[in-house]
């Protein structure tokens, strides 16, 4: 068995971690500079699209196919997912559960970036925890000042007006997050919900000082095959 750890998250290195005596390529998509090494075999970049994918997976004798990517990396799932199915693959998904509202949280769940603005009022400041990748969907925020965290320091100006980015790579504490959002003044957050603990602390943090939340919801999930602990991934490729 050949196994494609298709990884981006801290709980891929979590898996490959655990991966002990299997035969092992991890993929990354390169969107992170200078990421920690992972304990296995790894590669970065795309696969130059959908036959790009085949032709690697052929040439390269994989024999199943483990997605641990963001949850919110909906178009590598179901790519995935489609060429493991047509090419009689093993397909797992590893997603992990999304955060639930907890006692004086103020969620409200919006279905993509561009509904933000409905919700926030002029003359706001907005903290966007959601990553650069779908940073133009915010373009209508207009009137607010809006702060975009990234792990790395940009390579472009804002893409629109009233912006700036923030770089800080995680992780961040709680107590991190609340000094941070008090000296910004923050009056919105906005974030994916990615789950996981790690990343909660700014949820915590908006909970404690009574910041409201944008919750950017989920992508629906396909009918494949789906497990949402690291030790039920492992258990899988065991059983292969």
């Amino acid at each position: 068995m050949t196994l494609l750890l298709l990884a981006g998250s801290g709980d891929a290195r979590r898996i490959a971690e655990g991966l002990n005596g299997v035969d092992v390529i991890a993929s990354l998509a390169g969107a992170t500079r200078d990421p920690a090494p992972l304990p296995v075999p790894t590669r970065s970049g795309g696969f130059g699209g959908e036959a790009g994918f085949r032709q690697f997976l052929t040439e390269n004798g994989i024999t199943a196919v483990l997605d641990a990517t963001h949850p919110y990396a909906h178009r590598i799932t179901v790519r995935t997912a489609r060429v493991c199915a047509k090419l009689d693959l093993p397909f797992l998904q590893f997603l992990r559960p999304g955060w639930k509202p907890e006692p004086g949280d103020k969620w409200t769940e919006i279905a993509r970036e561009e509904d933000a603005a409905a919700h926030i009022p002029q003359g706001t400041t907005v903290f966007l925890g959601t990553g650069r990748q779908t940073l133009e969907g915010f373009a209508n925020l207009v009137g607010r000042r809006v702060i975009c965290r990234q792990i790395d320091p940009p390579e472009a100006p804002f893409p629109f007006e009233g912006g700036e980015f923030l770089v800080g790579r995680p992780p961040f504490s709680v107590e991190d997050e609340i000094a941070l959002f008090s000296r910004l003044k923050v009056d919105w957050l906005v974030v994916k919900n990615a789950g996981g603990a790690a990343s909660r602390t700014k949820l915590t943090a908006a909970r404690q000082l009574g910041i409201p939340v944008l919750m950017i919801a989920r992508p629906p999930q396909g009918d494949w095959p789906i497990v949402d602990t690291v030790d039920a991934a492992l258990d899988w490729v065991r059983r292969l």
